[in-house]
């Protein structure tokens, strides 16, 4: 009970920084619930859905996933005006079309913290035009480049191999960014080659004893603990994901903040990447 309480209170914490985004449908198949049963929901419809595809809202998506493979998502240009109101142009990378937008279709480093087996409370929305995007009075930025998953202080927060990774993932940083964070260099095979991709760890309550910058982490290794540093009572795991720049090399980028440059990396709707259940 306590702990359904607290996952509530969380929500209603959450509300300024927004619902989620919801991109353009990708291509559909109906899910089709047995004759005379009721409406399919949750793991259920995860188990309606056939091979190759994977539920979305109603509907099952189909996938266009290579085995060793994947596709390379475009960056492409947006705008929003900051709090100075300053209309700004930046790049970002949204969810490729064969990727469900149902965040609940994907794995996380945390299990989830929201009533109903639900994960994200804010998602990633520099996507969508300006109004859209989520804005607060206690705020720094305007739009949410990642997605904010709330869990219970000191929750482990674990390694996640991203689709098509190959190898293990290599630490790039640990310190303060977005209060304390852990940030790791992805490499993964798609559109032929190999890209690397930072994935960011942010508002940890602590960083795993002993994991600094060279470390390599496999899959289900601690990262952390899910924490509120930077972000006082709003306790949640801030997951971000970018794609490195053609042509940059990471050794010769200066470690934390210079990571996130805009000529460095590129933000990127973390649907692309993430493992499907």
């Amino acid at each position: 009970m306590i702990r359904w309480l607290w996952a509530g209170g969380a929500l209603l914490s959450f509300v300024v920084l927004g619902a989620r985004s919801r991109p353009p449908a990708p291509l559909r198949v109906a899910i089709a619930p047995a004759e005379g049963a009721a409406p399919l929901a949750g793991a259920l419809r995860l188990a309606a859905c056939p091979p190759g595809t994977a539920p979305d809202n109603d509907a099952c998506v189909h996938l266009t996933r290579g085995a060793d493979d994947g596709p390379a998502a475009p960056a492409l240009s947006n705008t929003h005006r900051e709090k100075s109101g300053r209309l700004t142009q930046y790049e970002q990378i949204p969810r490729l079309p064969d990727r469900p937008s149902d965040y609940d279709a994907y794995r996380y480093p945390i299990p989830p913290g929201l009533p109903g087996g639900h994960y994200v409370v804010s998602g990633y929305d520099l996507d969508r035009p300006d109004p859209q995007q989520r804005r607060g009075r206690t705020l720094s930025h305007v739009g949410h480049g990642g997605v904010d998953l709330p869990q219970a202080k000191g929750t482990p927060v674990k390694n996640l191999a991203l689709d098509h990774q190959e190898g293990d993932a290599e630490v790039l940083y640990t310190g303060p960014l977005f209060g304390t964070t852990v940030v790791t260099r992805n490499t993964l095979r798609e559109g032929g080659r190999l890209r690397d991709y930072v994935v960011l760890f942010g508002h940890l309550d602590s960083i795993a004893a002993g994991l600094s910058p060279g470390a390599s982490l496999k899959e289900g290794d601690l990262v952390g603990a899910v924490g509120d540093t930077g972000s006082p009572s709003l306790v949640h795991l801030h997951l971000e994901v970018r794609r490195v720049r053609e042509g940059v090399d990471l050794a010769k980028v200066p470690a934390g903040a210079p990571l996130l440059a805009d000529n460095v990396s590129v933000v990127c709707d973390p649907r692309n990447v993430l493992p499907l259940k």
